[in-house]
């Protein structure tokens, strides 16, 4: 029962913000020129927005950047940066806690670096990535790439478009998160918790443990970020492990992105990709911190 509460609820805080995700998306369709938005979404500060947006402690902005990629809205540059930003509640618990809360700096700003450079990175490497156009079968699914006649909610067309399909789309996902919830909380339980986890978490040195975290940051679950604070705040990781596990903590954004099943060797290879760059950043810090004697 514990569990299903849980999941309910962690699913019950995300549902409003799903709803505002999907009926600003079809805003941005319908109400704005296009070429204006793919200035913002598709230009060259968009992994620096991305990256700036994911450090917000709210993992509803990797769920978000999630589906504009897989409508082909933004770059592969724009999402990694989005979801290595991404931090989840491990900002707020590290605040909270005045014997961690000098992390937060330290954290922000490698967190901020990398993803920048991991944007930008890829964006050149993929400087030929193919975007949604208006007019695309893509887009044609899911927009009509042009306004409504009558007002905003002047019309039934105006108000099927912004708010029934919205919240259509918003209750489908919300759905799917409740399973994703379900499943892993009782993996976490089967597992002995999170402090059992975060036990394991200890094992191996400051080369070692990235190898850990970076693994349990790719856990779709905000429990993933709860585990990886509290294996810092109780001295059972490194600074560089705490840094290298939520560069790949991504939250729930993967969840939506592996809803797509037809570009599943696109997905495994993103996740490939944070997780490398997490073990690397991870190994780095800790490196740097037992060369300049910090711990």
């Amino acid at each position: 029962m514990d569990i299903i509460l849980d999941a309910f609820w962690d699913t019950l805080k995300l549902f409003p913000f799903l709803f505002l995700i999907y009926v600003l998306m079809e805003i941005l369709e319908h109400r704005t020129k296009l070429t204006q938005s793919r200035k913002i979404l598709q230009g060259g500060f968009a992994p620096l927005i991305g990256s700036a947006t994911g450090l917000i402690p709210q993992c509803g902005f990797s769920v978000m950047a999630a589906k504009l990629y897989d409508r082909g809205f933004i770059r592969t540059g724009t999402i990694l940066a989005v979801f290595i930003a991404t931090s989840d509640e491990a900002l707020i618990i590290l605040i909270s806690d005045m014997s961690a809360a000098h992390a937060v700096m330290p954290l922000v700003l490698i967190k901020l670096l990398v993803s920048i450079g991991a944007g930008y990175l890829a964006n050149a490497i993929l400087p030929k990535e193919k975007l949604a156009k208006c007019g695309s079968q893509d887009v044609q699914a899911h927009f009509c790439c042009g306004e409504h006649e009558g007002g905003l909610l002047g019309e039934t067309s105006d108000f099927n478009a912004y708010i029934i399909s919205p919240l259509l789309h918003a209750l489908k996902i919300a759905a799917y998160l409740l399973i994703v919830n379900l499943v892993f909380g009782y993996i976490i339980d089967i597992a002995g918790g999170v402090e059992k986890i975060s036990a394991s978490a200890m094992e191996g040195g400051a080369y070692v443990q990235p190898l850990i975290t970076g693994l349990i940051g790719l856990i779709p679950n905000c429990a993933s970020s709860v585990i990886l604070t509290g294996a810092y705040t109780n001295n059972a990781v490194m600074f560089g492990s705490l840094v290298g596990g939520l560069c790949s903590n991504a939250g729930l954004g993967l969840v939506v992105l592996f809803k797509n099943t037809k570009k599943i060797k696109r997905n495994l290879l993103l996740v490939l990709v944070m997780y490398v760059i997490s073990v690397v950043v991870g190994i780095t810090v800790n490196g740097f911190m037992i060369l300049l004697q910090m711990v």
